[in-house]
């Protein structure tokens, strides 16, 4: 069973998700939370494989729990947006969210994102990688990435991490750098444990900053 966390101040929504992921078999809501405070709390009580988080909580919000969580290491995060939000998602996947769904996507996308999440790919859609990409690539970059991390990586390495940016699926992945799929994957893991990263969406917005990615 996959062991979740709902945190949601609007009630009717945090019932809403409940109701879906308790349809699934194989997921169960142990914990409901109406702010981050109590989500982070919840989180250190129960150990569930998800936090389910929304962004804007009152007492601490998403980006922060998200922060204290992943930290201490008490589950993965998959945080629900809305797109006129970005500011606040750039914050939570850096903060280490292993994804994220926008509010009013569909159950079986939900329920999806949830298991890959819990067994530790993180990866949702490609499509809605690439939203966050574009809605980010007409602002200035951060910088607040330094390029010597890229050290650790090889020169392949560097080429799957810049794809990675761009939102690519490892199939895409492949396709361009001419290799198999299963090696690719091998890339992308070595790739996050050694940038000491969660999720391959961290690594996006990772490569994202460093402009690695062409935004044409």
């Amino acid at each position: 069973m996959i062991r979740v966390v709902v945190a949601e101040d609007q009630s009717a929504v945090r019932a809403g998700l409940v109701m879906i992921l308790r349809s699934a078999p194989d997921i169960e809501v142990v914990g409901e939370a109406a702010d981050g405070e109590e989500a982070v709390l919840l989180a250190r009580e129960l150990r569930p494989d998800v936090v389910l988080m929304d962004i804007q909580m009152p007492r601490l919000d998403g980006v922060e729990a998200t922060r204290r969580v992943v930290a201490e290491q008490l589950a993965d995060v998959l945080v629900l947006t809305t797109f006129d939000l970005d500011e606040y998602v750039f914050g939570a996947l850096r903060a280490g969210a292993a994804g994220f769904l926008l509010k009013d996507t569909d159950a079986e996308r939900l329920l999806e994102g949830v298991r890959l999440v819990a067994r530790g790919d993180g990866m949702i859609a490609p499509a809605v990688t690439r939203r966050l990409i574009r809605a980010f690539a007409g602002q200035p970059a951060k910088r607040s990435a330094d390029p010597a991390v890229l050290d650790v990586l090889t020169p392949r390495e560097r080429e799957v991490l810049a794809c990675l940016g761009s939102g690519q699926s490892n199939a895409e992945i492949a396709v361009r750098l001419e290799m198999a799929e299963a090696t690719t994957k091998t890339h992308v893991s070595r790739i996050l444990a050694k940038l000491e990263m969660r999720s391959r969406v961290q690594a996006a917005v990772l490569a994202q900053e460093l402009g690695m990615v062409q935004t044409s």
